[in-house]
């Protein structure tokens, strides 16, 4: 096989079959993906969850993952968000002429971790090549089945007064890292992306609670976005404490060096939960025992007053307004 994809490997000809063959299939292959059917057939019963994500992150390598284990982990966490099990993924490729065959096969194979991780399969696929200058390296599409347990009722809309604000570990994370590796920047300590698959922690906490009401994993737009959307389709108020909210200090320092806050800063393994208050601490306790909720903290309440706002205690005693994102604060993070 050459070094680097030609147009010809998009061609739908010999030279795509190779592609697949001896690039996806090799670390991809089930019994479904094998067939190499237009489309892939499984057995399912009982009510589904579905979703789909595309991925531009640049660049396509950053400390602590890569677009590949990124698109992996993203669709499963959307599933998991609705308390759902994650069954099955799609993944589709469009490749830049010129992108070396060394590097899509790195990818290739942090996506075949990152699934043996989450216990999925990808079961449907697709590639394009397009001209040079015409993409940016390589794009990943991925979508995902998965299956809701009976009695779990898990939305955004679901929040309510008296309930609890969890957070399961320290935020902004992965848009520092690829934000430091895109600019070349260079801190002390090395700040790598917390991306990862969160259904096992979400089936611990499923374990112990059937009364969580929202999850939502606080990517784009940082954790103040994820609140504010949560307080919206709620129609109720978030009412956090600054002190509670775990930031790692190297990301801190980073931020106030960029102009940042890190409440806005995206995050791709790390999870809000609005729990019943009664079960707040059983459930506290089980994310502390997963190893993507070992910082969880209990960070807040949901309150009747001022629907549809996150206000939030700071340090200094004074409260204040925390709104989402507004305009791009970091492009190509995911």
């Amino acid at each position: 096989m050459n070094d680097s994809v030609l147009l010809a490997h998009g061609s739908g000809g010999r030279l795509s079959h190779e592609l697949v063959e001896r690039m996806f299939l090799p670390f991809l292959a089930n019994p479904a993906l094998n067939k190499l059917d237009d489309s892939a057939t499984f057995e399912a019963s009982g009510r589904l969850a579905f979703t789909t994500d595309s991925y531009v992150v640049n660049p396509v390598f950053f400390p602590g993952g890569d677009i590949g284990r990124l698109a992996v982990c993203g669709t499963v966490n959307d599933l998991a968000m609705t308390g759902a099990r994650p069954l099955y993924l799609s993944l589709s490729a469009i490749i830049e002429e010129g992108f070396l065959i060394s590097e899509l096969e790195r990818i290739v194979q942090s996506v075949k971790k990152a699934t043996e991780e989450a216990e999925v399969s990808i079961i449907a696929g697709d590639t394009k090549v397009v001209d040079r200058g015409h993409a940016d390296r390589l794009f990943l599409t991925t979508s995902g089945i998965g299956l809701v347990p009976p009695g779990v009722d898990i939305s955004g809309a679901n929040a309510r007064p008296g309930d609890k604000v969890l957070l399961s570990g320290t935020i902004g994370d992965h848009g520092i890292a690829v934000m430091s590796q895109r600019e070349g920047l260079r801190f002390a300590v090395t700040l790598e992306s917390d991306c990862a698959p969160l259904n096992g922690l979400v089936r611990q906490m499923l374990e112990v609670s059937s009364r969580i009401h929202c999850l939502r994993d606080p990517t784009r737009g940082g954790l103040a976005t994820t609140l504010n959307e949560l307080a919206r389709q709620s129609k109720v108020s978030m009412v956090i404490q600054e002190a509670e909210i775990p930031v790692k200090e190297e990301v801190r320092a980073a931020c106030e060096l960029l102009g940042l806050d890190p409440l806005h800063v995206a995050n791709e393994g790390k999870m809000v939960a609005v729990v019943d208050r009664a079960d707040s601490d059983r459930i506290l306790v089980a994310m502390r025992q997963d190893p993507y909720g070992r910082e969880a903290a209990i960070i807040g309440e949901v309150a009747e007053e001022h629907p549809g706002k996150v206000v939030m205690k700071t340090k200094l005693g004074p409260s204040r307004i925390v709104d989402m994102l507004s305009g791009e604060l970091l492009p190509r993070i995911c």
